[in-house]
């Protein structure tokens, strides 16, 4: 049957009219469910090992544009919905985005879950259900506040299977209930399966906000992502998510083992597990006792389990790697603290250092750790990263299991990150290199051929400008903030984090805000846009949120300085922003301490779309730099090796930093009574404080650098030729960064799945 046809049965059978009487809702509702039951219809790919990808998030992004693309018939509904006087771009607008992630690990997740399927090979993904996300982000009285993402509400991608789970806890028992969201493959005729875990009676929305009872589990266990951790309750409502996911999934992996005729002594040959992060690490435990449950002797289990996990590190932030209370397990699922003590043992009778340990002097589980000992794979995500690791955070691990250490630098999807999300420029590059860059990416570096084309720059600059013009409507129709399209837009959006270093960008705007004052003008108007939430614990990052959206007020509300300068803080960021936010951008800022940031995939998506990087040389900007070359990129800042010997020497003492004069009075803008005059003086004397005395991330380290910097960058972007270049040279060398190459060196140096 042909799509039209397709299209107007299930208008008739849904809502009794043919589609060109339907109204966007409808003929949205539609789309969704064609294209989703066209997803589910599609077999999964074959081969002897299968993959199970474990993560606490996917960041999916809006579903029918992408599921369209990977199904081949983005263009065909395109042109249907035009033949109506509709457009898909407007019927997409209304798809709620699915709260299932926040950060760069749950788009990381998604785009890798993408790749897999495009690339044909056998592998889901394993994560929770979650029905109100992180939080929906409004800005009030120039502070954040949290409100749940409803994005479960109607119709949706999630595919009841009817399988269900028995997950013990300690006292208590709770039924896992499994939803599939279906995930094509671009370019072949199957599909993998992103698998996601619910209670089966899941809370209606909490009380206030996002205040619920953390405590009722039963519940509220798949209420949010990352609920609150400040206190006890949240803490172990934490380690009840991770084990129910892991339980449940490990469960799933031998039923799946068993269906697919292979016995439990097969498991180490028949499948592979990633474990994203340590939020799944429990799975190791988990499987050590479903096995022994199931007549397997315990040395055995240890062996098939230690032969099957893989694990990534994504941070060297001690606070990002968790170490959980033995207690806390012993509430949670007392089954597993047996197993954890004897797997801690078998190390300590082997390795007499602490640094080591699965369980500390303190009685924490040190889950990477445990990770560590019991896989076969640990990889970084970038090539700084994992030196780090192997010379510094994990060196002592590094010394007892050489082998075991790889590096696997991120990527990120190009159907979404440039296909989609820049249809203009995806059309010039079609253009000039042809259509095969899709399936090979490296091929766009044919660009270079065209680098001193003025035909060619010129059109990189026209639609730059369009994508800017575009952005600057978005902004206006669903925030009120009014922009100029003709400024130099430079953009940092990310998670809201002292290491990430949004302070120091701020610092930078009252730089230029006092410039401005003092009657030195830039060249042409600024426009620096931020985007990004900050978890609702972390009081540090609301602050900063606080003094962006502070500077935002005072800047709007004074005619001198508004016409040069424009600060936008965007409400709610997530992939919808993103996908708007990253065409439009001229500076991707990167600018995160030197050594904190493992990898970061902004910056390529940034730059497979013509951004020029502003950073320090940390995580992959390293690699962007080696590949663009120091001309067509702006660093800054200490080095990684600079950064990690202050925080050994305790050589860092931001007071002597603040004295200097020009970055005194930065600082001290901060209590300054204009500012006062808009903001909170408890939260902005705070942060003026800790950036005096502590400044733990070292922003006044490297700010003098990064003004410099900036302005330099910014008296380039004059010469619009020469700067079109570095645009065209930063798309070219991009391919590289596809999550295609990175799944592929996954595949050949871990998973070997085919």
């Amino acid at each position: 049957m042909q799509l039209n046809e397709q299209v107007f049965q299930l208008t008739q059978e849904r809502f009794g009219r043919s589609p060109d009487q339907c109204d966007d809702h409808q003929l949205y509702e539609a789309l969704l469910l064609l294209t989703r039951r066209m997803a589910e219809q599609r077999p999964a790919p074959q081969g002897e090992r299968k993959l199970y990808y474990f993560s606490a998030e996917f960041l999916v992004g809006k579903l029918l544009s992408n599921q369209l693309l990977a199904l081949g018939l983005y263009q065909e509904v395109k042109e249907l919905l035009a033949g109506m006087d509709r457009d898909l771009g407007v019927i997409e607008s209304l798809e709620p985005e699915p709260a299932l992630g926040n950060g760069g690990l749950g788009r990381l997740a998604a785009c890798f879950l993408d790749s897999i399927a495009a690339l044909g090979l056998p592998g889901d993904g394993v994560g929770l259900n979650y029905h109100y996300g992180l939080f929906r982000q409004h800005f009030v009285h120039n502070k954040q506040t949290e409100e749940p993402d409803t994005w479960l509400e109607g119709e949706n991608w999630l595919i009841p299977t009817g399988k269900r789970f028995s997950v013990p806890f300690g006292g208590f028992t709770l039924n896992a209930v499994l939803y599939d969201m279906a995930v094509p493959g671009a370019g072949n005729e199957t599909a993998n399966r992103l698998h996601l875990f619910d209670l089966e009676e899941p809370a209606p929305l909490p009380w206030v906000g996002i205040r619920f009872d953390k405590g009722d589990i039963a519940h509220c266990l798949t209420s949010f992502l990352y609920p609150d951790d400040s206190d006890r309750a949240g803490q172990l409502l934490r380690v009840y998510q991770q084990y129910f996911m892991v339980s449940a999934g490990a469960q799933l992996i031998l039923q799946e083992l068993e269906e697919r005729g292979y016995s439990l002594e097969e498991l180490a040959e028949r499948v592979v597990i990633q474990i994203n992060d340590t939020h799944p690490s429990m799975i190791i435990p988990e499987l050590i006792r479903l096995l022994t449950q199931r007549g397997m002797s315990f040395n055995q289990a240890i062996d098939q389990v230690s032969r099957t996990c893989a694990y990534t590190n994504h941070t060297i932030l001690a606070e990002a790697l968790e170490k959980w209370p033995l207690d806390y397990i012993q509430t949670v699922a007392p089954q597993l603290v047996p197993i954890l003590l004897e797997l801690h043992r078998r190390v300590e009778e082997i390795h007499h250092d602490p640094k080591v340990s699965i369980i500390d002097g303190e009685g924490r589980v040190h889950m990477a750790h445990m990770d560590i000992h019991y896989g076969f794979s640990v990889n970084g995500v970038a090539a700084l990263h994992t030196e780090i690791l192997k010379n510094s955070e994990l060196k002592a691990f590094c010394d007892l299991y050489p082998q075991k250490f790889n590096n696997k630098t991120n990527g990120v999807t190009f159907r979404r990150w440039l296909e989609a999300c820049n249809g203009e420029l995806t059309a010039l590059i079609d253009q000039c290199v042809g259509r095969d860059w899709r399936r090979d990416t490296t091929k766009l570096e044919g660009l270079m051929k065209f680098a001193q084309d003025p035909s060619v720059l010129q059109r990189l600059l026209d639609i730059k400008q369009h994508n800017k013009d575009r952005l600057c409507r978005l902004l206006w129709s669903e925030q009120g903030v009014e922009l100029d399209p003709q400024s130099v837009f430079d953009i940092q959006i990310k998670r809201l984090h002292e290491y990430k270093r949004q302070q120091m960008n701020a610092l930078y705007v009252i730089h230029q805000y006092l410039e401005i004052k003092a009657g030195r003008l830039p060249r042409r108007p600024i426009t620096v846009l931020f985007g990004g939430k900050a978890a609702p614990a972390y009081v540090m990052a609301k602050h900063i949120i606080h003094l962006i959206l502070c500077l935002q007020q005072l800047i709007e509300s004074d005619p001198q300085v508004r016409p040069w300068l424009r600060l936008a803080m965007v409400e709610n960021y997530n992939v919808t922003w993103a996908e708007a936010l990253i065409p439009a951008c001229d500076i991707s800022e990167q600018i995160s301490l030197a050594s904190k940031e493992a990898s970061g995939t902004g910056n390529m998506k940034f730059m497979a779309n013509g951004a020029v990087t502003l950073g320090t040389m940390d995580g992959a900007n390293v690699e962007i730099a080696q590949l663009v070359g120091e001309e067509n990129i702006y660093t800054f800042g200490a080095s990684s090796d600079q950064v990690i010997t202050l925080y050994a020497e305790e050589g860092y003492q931001p007071l002597s930093y603040y004295h200097r004069p020009q970055v005194e009075r930065l600082v001290d803008f901060l209590v300054s009574p204009e500012l006062l005059s808009v903001g909170d003086p408890a939260s902005l004397s705070t942060l003026w404080k800790d950036m005096k005395s502590k400044d733990w991330f070292m922003a006044l380290l490297d700010v003098e650098d990064y003004i410099a910097t900036k302005e330099r960058a910014l008296e380039d972007y004059e010469d619009r030729m020469a700067w079109a270049k570095k645009m065209l040279v930063n798309i070219a060398k991009s391919g590289y960064f596809s999550s295609d190459r990175t799944i592929r060196q996954y595949n050949e140096d871990i998973w070997r799945l085919k």
